[in-house]
């Protein structure tokens, strides 16, 4: 996780996914859905090439929009699976904007300055 540690508790939130049409970005909008986790509003990020596919959220068509083109002002809280170079590209704009970021990828697995939250193992992260 990246950014300020700990969000404060609201009725609903800003998420942005990055890499949003990969499997890994699939299952997380799968998940926020499932869930019911109280989502704001939702912006889906990914490449140039996966901008205009558009993936359902809670009944609605949600578009996929090109990270490179993207205002991702807003965010509270972003979930980023779409590799190690990306997330180092993205990462620092995204907690500069405010968001809390948690990156599934190695980016920031060493960075001693990031806590590496593993539940089985460090469940107070």
């Amino acid at each position: 996780m990246l950014g300020p540690v700990g969000i404060s508790a609201k009725d609903t939130y800003n998420v942005t996914i990055l890499g949003a049409t990969g499997a890994v970005g699939r299952a997380m909008v799968q998940t926020l859905e499932r869930r019911h986790f109280p989502v704001a509003r939702l912006l889906l990020l990914a490449s140039g090439k996966s901008a205009g596919t558009v993936l359902k959220f809670s009944g609605r068509d949600v578009p996929v929009i090109d990270a490179e083109e993207a205002d991702f002002s807003g965010t509270d809280i972003a979930l980023f699976s779409a590799g190690a170079d990306v997330s180092r590209s993205y990462a620092g704009r995204m907690v500069s904007a405010g968001a809390v970021v948690i990156d599934n990828s190695s980016a920031y697995r060493m960075d001693e300055g990031v806590p590496l939250v593993v539940p089985e193992v460090n469940p107070e992260s």
